[in-house]
C-alpha cells in the first residue's frame, strides 16, 4: 500500500475513478474532491467482462470511444487529463496508487451486482490500511435502499414505486461543473484510446452513427435543450408514435452518465406554463422507470439472466436460430418489426414503442427466449443498460416484476396501423416498401397483386413473406403458457 503523499502545492492526491459518470457537471465525487482542495488524478479503467463497466456491446463501445474523447478534452480545458488503464480494477487501482502515492480513491456508486462486489472488495482492502475510499450517489435519482413499501419491503410494482418517489423530497439540485482541477506534479502513464479499438473499421457498420448522435456531455445538454423546446409538448400522446420527434433520445447519454438524471429532472421544473403538466409527468415517469429497474436489479442481482418469476423456468422456448437471425436482420415479413430492427442496426437505437413490439414478436410469435433478445439489444443499442434492458425484456415476457401479462401479445399489423398509420416510419427504414399505399404498408402479404406490382414489391424476393402466421403463433404461445400454468 502506498504512503500518503502531497503535491508541490501541499494538497493531498486522490484517484478519481470515472465509470458510468463521464461528465463534469453534477458529479459528486469530482466536485467534493475539488472543494476539498485535493490534487486529482482522473482515470477510466476498461475492466474485464465480469464488471458491468467492462467491455460493452459493440454499439456502446463506439459511443464510449467518443465519450472518453469528449471527457478528456473537457478535463484538459480545466488543467487536468484523463488516464486510461485496462485490467481488473482490483489490480489497476493498487498499481496506480503505488505509482502516484495517492492517499485515497473517490468514485460515484454503481448498482449492478458485479460492480458492487468489486467496489466492496476495493473499499475493504484500502479502508483497513487507513486510506480514504469515498463513494457518492448520483447515478440514479434514489439510492436502492431508500424507498420502501408501507410494510417496509422492496418494491415489486412500478406504480407504487412512482408514487413513493413522487411523495419523497425533490432530488438535489445539480452541482455545477468545477472551474479548475488541481493536477499532480507529474502524470502517470496512460494507455492510448486508439489501442482499445472501440470503433469498428472493416466493416465500419457504425458509419452512419454520427448522423444521429453527438456523444459527450455537451451533446447530452444540447439534446436535452432540443427535446424541451421541440419534443416535450405533446409527449404524453405522441411518444408512442415512432414517426414523431416526441422522444428525448437522452438514454444513451444517461447510460454512460454524460448527464445526470437529476439534471434532467430539474430541467423540467417550472415548465407547466409552456407545457402540459401531463407531458412533464409522463416524461418524468419514464425517467423513474430507469430508477425502478435499478431498484429491481439491486434487490434481484440475477435479473439479466434469470426469470424473476421462477415459474417461467419451465417455459418451452424454441431453439430456432434461423428465425432469430431473420428477426435480428429485420427480415420477418412484418414491416413494423423489420423497421425497428433495421433502425436498431443503422442507428444503434430503437423507438420505445417499437422495442415493445419487436420484443413481443420474438418472445410470443417466435417463442424464442427473452434472453436472446436481451443479448442482441445489449450488443446493438448505444443506450444498453444492465437494469433497464433486463427489466424491460422481462416485462414483455411476463416473467418479471410488475410484468405485462403473458397473454398481452402484440399484433404486429394492428400495432403498426395504430402507431404508424401513414407508414412513414416503415418507409424510412424499409425502403423497399416506400411506394406501398398506407392501407397495405403494414400488411403487404394481404395486398392485391396489382397493388404490389405498382409499388414495385415482389413478396419473397424484394420483401419477405411473413415468417410466421401471427394468429397461429398467438395460439401456440397461449397453449405453451397454459401448459406452464398447468391448465
Amino acid at each position: 500500500m502506498p504512503s500518503n503523499t502531497t503535491s508541490a502545492n501541499g494538497s493531498k492526491t486522490i484517484i478519481l475513478w470515472f465509470r458510468k459518470d463521464l461528465r463534469l457537471q453534477d458529479n459528486a465525487a469530482l466536485s467534493t474532491a475539488v472543494s476539498q482542495g485535493l490534487t486529482i488524478i482522473p482515470v477510466y479503467i476498461r475492466e474485464p467482462q465480469e464488471a458491468a463497466t467492462g467491455p460493452l456491446g459493440a454499439a456502446q463501445a463506439w459511443w464510449l470511444h467518443h465519450s472518453l474523447t469528449a471527457l478528456s478534452a473537457s478535463l484538459e480545458k480545466l488543467g487536468s487529463r484523463l488516464l486510461l488503464r485496462s485490467g481488473p480494477a482490483q489490480e489497476v487501482i493498487p498499481a496506480l496508487m503505488a505509482e502516484t502515492g495517492a492517499s485515497g480513491i473517490y468514485w460515484n456508486r454503481r448498482y449492478d451486482p458485479n460492480g458492487i462486489a468489486i467496489d466492496k472488495q476495493i473499499k475493504e482492502a484500502y479502508c483497513q490500511h487507513g486510506l480514504g475510499v469515498k463513494s457518492f450517489a448520483g447515478q440514479i435519482l434514489h439510492e436502492p435502499t431508500r424507498l420502501k413499501t408501507g410494510a417496509g419491503n422492496n418494491f415489486r410494482v412500478y406504480t407504487p414505486f412512482w408514487k413513493a418517489f413522487e411523495a419523497s423530497t425533490e432530488p438535489p439540485e445539480p452541482i455545477p461543473a468545477p472551474q479548475a482541477i488541481a493536477a499532480p506534479d507529474a502524470w502517470p502513464s496512460s494507455e492510448d484510446l486508439k489501442d482499445w479499438k472501440l470503433v469498428p473499421t472493416k466493416p465500419n457498420w457504425a458509419a452512419r452513427f454520427p448522423e444521429f448522435w453527438t456523444p459527450g456531455e455537451d451533446g447530452a445538454h444540447k439534446r436535452l435543450a432540443a427535446f424541451i423546446e421541440n419534443g416535450l409538448a405533446g409527449y404524453r400522446t405522441l411518444r408512442d408514435s415512432p414517426d414523431k420527434p416526441n422522444v428525448s433520445m437522452l438514454s444513451p447519454h444517461l447510460a454512460l452518465g454524460e448527464i445526470s438524471p437529476a439534471t434532467i429532472w430539474h430541467a423540467t421544473r417550472g415548465l407547466t406554463d409552456s407545457h402540459s403538466a401531463e407531458d412533464v409527468i409522463h416524461f418524468r415517469k419514464e425517467l423513474i422507470w430507469r430508477d425502478f429497474s435499478y431498484h429491481l436489479l439491486f434487490h434481484f442481482p440475477a435479473l439479466r439472466n434469470k426469470n424473476w418469476n421462477p415459474k417461467f423456468d419451465a417455459f418451452p422456448w424454441r431453439d430456432a436460430p434461423e428465425a432469430l437471425e431473420k428477426w435480428q436482420r429485420g427480415q420477418t415479413g412484418y414491416p413494423i418489426v423489420d423497421a425497428g430492427m433495421r433502425q436498431l442496426w443503422q442507428t444503434g437505437f430503437m423507438h420505445n414503442r417499437v422495442r415493445m413490439i419487436t420484443a413481443s414478436f420474438l418472445i410470443k410469435d417466435l417463442l424464442i427466449d427473452w434472453r436472446e433478445g436481451e443479448r442482441w439489444f445489449r450488443d446493438t443499442l448505444v443506450d444498453a443498460d444492465p437494469a433497464s434492458n433486463a427489466a424491460s425484456w422481462q416485462w414483455v415476457a411476463g416473467s418479471g416484476a410488475d410484468a405485462a401479462p403473458f397473454f398481452r401479445i402484440f399484433n404486429p399489423v394492428s400495432q403498426g396501423e395504430k402507431f404508424d398509420p401513414e407508414g412513414q416510419y416503415v418507409r424510412r427504414f424499409v425502403p423497399e416498401l416506400k411506394d406501398m399505399p398506407a392501407k397495405f404498408i403494414h400488411k403487404p402479404s394481404e395486398a392485391p397483386f396489382a397493388v404490389l406490382k405498382e409499388a414495385g414489391v415482389s413478396l419473397g424476393k424484394t420483401y419477405p413473406l411473413p415468417i410466421v402466421d401471427h394468429g397461429k403463433a398467438r395460439d401456440a404461445a397461449m397453449a405453451a403458457f397454459q401448459g406452464l400454468r398447468g391448465e
